[in-house]
């Protein structure tokens, strides 16, 4: 048996290739083997919260969304929340449980959408980011695709991008700008399945296209920055995906699809911020709660 690492992309890559009967085959398949959590999907996202210890003129709130096989206590397990906090960094935080199941039932974006983003909103935040890591990297950027008004910038950690022969048409056709999407099929607004839309990625990947010239045009236009290891198993998607960003957007670390090198881009993401500090005198004790 595949370990889980190496089984959930190169099975995406297959059920998006195939066709709805045989996708559906692969995916009730990989629920079988235990190659793949799915995970109940609740009415309403698990979500751990980190409150800044400071109130600082302008609110921010940071929503970290885990990759495939993480949990939302991985990212404070590995340092995430204390190195903002290192930092005196004046953000909220919140990582909702954004696991396999909400991907595949096609409903990540409406959660994040209805559950954290615009209550978000509605509490006056004057600067929303949201991180993934791996699959919430990309999960991301499809909430930046249907909503990018309601988010400032959204930091790329090694994302999953789409399936593999696409990436592989893009780069055959010479990059991202040169590339033709050619036709693409309405989706069908009835059944938001990811893996019933032959054309989610190329979707996905017309809409990467044209984010340079909205950036150009429009300098307040969400931000995208990215970051993965040089040996990544993604990197050759996450390449292509940088030819579209200004090169002080992108920052590449050695190492593969892990812990450390997801820490140092993190690390570098923070330094590098504008994100406002905490007045010493101004400091509070930190909370951190867990919803049911």
């Amino acid at each position: 048996m595949k370990t889980p690492m190496a089984c959930i992309y190169p099975a995406l890559d297959k059920i998006i290739g195939l066709n709805v009967l045989k996708r559906i085959t692969c995916l009730f398949a990989l629920i079988l083997t235990a190659c793949m959590p799915i995970g109940v999907v609740k009415n309403e996202l698990d979500v751990i919260e980190n409150a800044a210890p400071c109130k600082a003129p302008e609110k921010i709130l940071v929503v970290l969304l885990p990759g495939a096989y993480d949990k939302p206590e991985d990212f404070v397990r590995n340092g995430f929340i204390s190195a903002l906090r290192e930092r005196h960094i004046a953000a909220d935080v919140i990582v909702p449980d954004t696991h396999f199941g909400y991907y595949s039932a096609g409903v990540v974006e409406n959660r994040l959408h209805r559950d954290i983003i615009l209550p978000a909103r509605q509490k006056n935040y004057s600067q929303i980011w949201l991180a993934g890591i791996s699959l919430g990297g990309y999960g991301s950027m499809l909430y930046a695709q249907q909503h990018g008004e309601l988010v400032d910038g959204v930091f790329l950690m090694a994302p999953f991008l789409g399936n593999r022969s696409l990436i592989a048409e893009i780069a055959e056709a010479g990059g991202v700008q040169a590339w033709q999407p050619g036709r693409i099929e309405a989706k069908d607004a009835d059944d938001p399945r990811w893996f019933e839309d032959k054309d989610y990625d190329r979707r996905f990947w017309s809409w990467l296209k044209s984010y340079q010239a909205r950036r150009i045009e429009n300098a307040k236009h969400l931000q995208i920055r990215l970051g993965y290891g040089t040996e990544d198993r993604f990197a050759s998607s996450n390449r292509l995906l940088g030819t579209l960003l200004p090169a002080d957007h992108v920052k590449t670390v050695p190492g593969g699809h892990e812990w450390g090198p997801w820490k140092a881009l993190w690390t570098d993401f923070l330094d590098r911020s504008n994100f406002p500090k905490c007045n010493d005198a101004l400091f509070v004790e930190s909370t951190m709660s867990k919803q049911p």
